[in-house]
């Protein structure tokens, strides 16, 4: 953990990118949590994100933040991009309908799915993240 509380990995797949948050998520990760996110969007093509929450142990509207900004850019893009969440609290969900943005994004029950789903759907295109981009914070 890092001294707000949130660690973030991220791990580069052939077919899509997965951000994985623990702790706490609030307005001093959300930051962090969005450049993260900035800095890995060119690695898979669309892109595709897939955040895994799971693990976070208290988050408050910066992971509403996060998303939506993640959102927004791939509409502003205008790309085939995805959004998906992995094993999203009945909070999580709650709130996404509720802000009329459960719709923009898939919904999965774990990485393995996605990452065979994403296997047998189109072949990989690979990009070289940067150096030391998949260190743990």
């Amino acid at each position: 953990m890092t001294s707000d509380g949130l660690r973030i990995d991220t791990t580069r797949h052939p077919h899509c990118t997965v951000l994985r948050a623990r702790g706490r998520l609030d307005h001093a990760g959300r930051v962090r949590f969005s450049a993260d996110v900035n800095a890995v969007w060119d690695w898979s093509d669309g892109p595709v994100l897939v955040f895994d929450l799971a693990e976070l142990d208290f988050y408050d509207s910066s992971v509403i933040g996060v998303l939506a900004m993640a959102m927004q850019r791939m509409e502003e893009e205008h790309g085939d991009g995805r959004i998906i969440l992995v094993r999203p609290s009945g909070h999580l969900l709650s709130v996404l309908r509720l802000t009329d943005l459960l719709s923009h994004v898939e919904l999965r029950d774990s990485v393995a799915e996605i990452l065979v789903e994403l296997a047998t759907a189109r072949p990989p295109t690979v990009r070289t993240p940067p150096a030391g981009a998949t260190t743990p914070r």
